[in-house]
């Protein structure tokens, strides 16, 4: 196992660059749409090191936990707007300075309410926090456009998220999941065009003492070509045949030896988990494909890893997934495993990430991607805003939902690499 730094490094480094994809992905498809966004940081909120771009208004940064990170979008707050939106802008662009004991006075509002009002006003770009005091805002717009509350709001409105249109809306939702998809297709393209890749033979290894296949006089360096009447070109054909077979049944198998075919027939024998087996051990064989044939191979890839996510959601898989499964912890070890083994396994192992990342975030749950885009279009179907305390109540139970799950992966990782190993 690496050495604690190295295995810090690698791990801060690797998560650090899926981040810079998934929400790389966000930020491009939200500056595409015109909408501002206020921050690209890598880490988890907090103490930062940053840069603001003079063109976009943008802060890139990472922050004191580099562990995650985020993309800050103008105007994804959940919810209604509240109607007291235009006359607060109409009075904040008026005074040129205001905060929420003078807002909440000209309003007759309650404080708290008018603070919201100005919250929601400074992530919309429309004013913008005073240096010089900690409650004060300051007007963007002059004051003359203050005469007509509504086209104000409107013009404030236009940058930001709550503006776009809702396939736009799903867009920038789903542009961190496609990122991540492609990001993992493109490299595992890459490194199996280049590299190629090893895959189960049907050109035998060995043949399994006291097994139907040893009874039947196959050898090791036999080539299967048939069974029963299905003529089979890979090991999954072959194995997808026998498992259709019950133990005691008789089949023809087909084999080429020394350049001669012929055909035995094979009594099925039994596994110890009661499976149907042939008695039969494959050679493996490099493959070199084209850059096509690896496509196609990095797609097979993607759909293998959609269904062994899909897993965690059965009841009678759930358990041998988790048993499978990583967390944070036993990814950060395994990435520095496949560093320290060399560039082709480290990316490997961070495609592989990416697609992980992307396939959890199409699930369906708040406060996924996924989740997003289907209060999105809940939203659409019903014709209205959901609201706040419901989308955030939904946000809150999805995530405790995905912390547990993430807790017993953790708690999983450390006895099996910590205290176990």
């Amino acid at each position: 196992m690496p050495d604690a730094f190295s295995t810090v490094f690698w791990g801060v480094l690797t998560f650090s660059i899926l981040v810079v994809l998934h929400e790389g992905g966000h930020y491009l498809a939200a500056r595409a749409f015109g909408v501002k966004v206020h921050e690209f940081m890598v880490g988890l909120p907090g103490p930062a090191l940053r840069y603001r771009s003079r063109r976009t208004g943008t802060a890139f940064g990472i922050t004191a936990v580099p562990l995650g990170g985020y993309v800050r979008i103008a105007g994804m707050e959940p919810g209604p707007e509240d109607e007291l939106l235009g006359p607060a802008l109409a009075i904040s662009t008026r005074l040129g300075r205001v905060d929420a004991a003078v807002l909440a006075r000209e309003l007759g509002v309650e404080v708290e309410r008018a603070s919201s009002l100005l919250v929601t006003l400074a992530d919309w770009g429309a004013i913008t926090a005073a240096t010089d005091d900690d409650v004060s805002y300051l007007a963007t717009f002059e004051a003359a456009e203050a005469a007509d509350p509504d086209a104000l709001l409107d013009r404030a409105r236009s940058v930001t998220y709550r503006a776009l249109s809702k396939p736009k809306r799903i867009i920038v939702l789903s542009m961190g999941v496609i990122t991540n998809l492609l990001t993992a297709v493109l490299v595992f393209t890459v490194v199996l065009g280049v590299w190629g890749y090893y895959t189960q033979s049907l050109t035998l290894y060995d043949v399994l003492p006291d097994s139907g296949a040893e009874a039947a006089g196959l050898q090791p360096g036999d080539r299967i070509t048939s069974i029963g009447d299905t003529e089979v070109d890979e090991w999954m054909v072959l194995t997808r045949e026998i498992s259709a077979l019950t133990p005691g049944d008789r089949t023809e198998v087909g084999y080429v030896r020394d350049g001669t075919a012929d055909t035995v027939t094979v009594t099925i024998g039994e596994s110890e988990t009661g499976a149907p087996v042939l008695g039969i051990v494959s050679d493996v064989e490099q493959v070199n494909p084209s850059i096509g044939q690896a496509a196609v191979e990095s797609i097979r890839l993607t759909g293998m890893v959609f269904v062994a996510i899909g897993r965690f959601f059965s009841p009678e898989t759930f358990q041998e997934s988790v048993e499978g499964a990583r967390s944070i912890v036993g990814i950060t070890v395994e990435v520095a495993e496949a560093a320290r083994t060399g560039p082709l396994s480290y990316a490997w192992i961070v495609a592989l990430l990416s697609l992980s990342l992307g396939v959890m975030n199409i699930l369906p749950i708040p406060p996924l991607d996924g989740g997003k885009v289907a209060l999105e279009l809940v939203e659409a179907a019903v014709r209205r805003p959901l609201g706040r305390r419901f989308s955030l109540g939904l946000s809150l139970s999805g995530a405790l939902l995905l912390f547990s799950l993430i807790g017993y992966l953790m708690y999983a990782d450390i006895m099996r690499y910590f205290v176990d190993g």
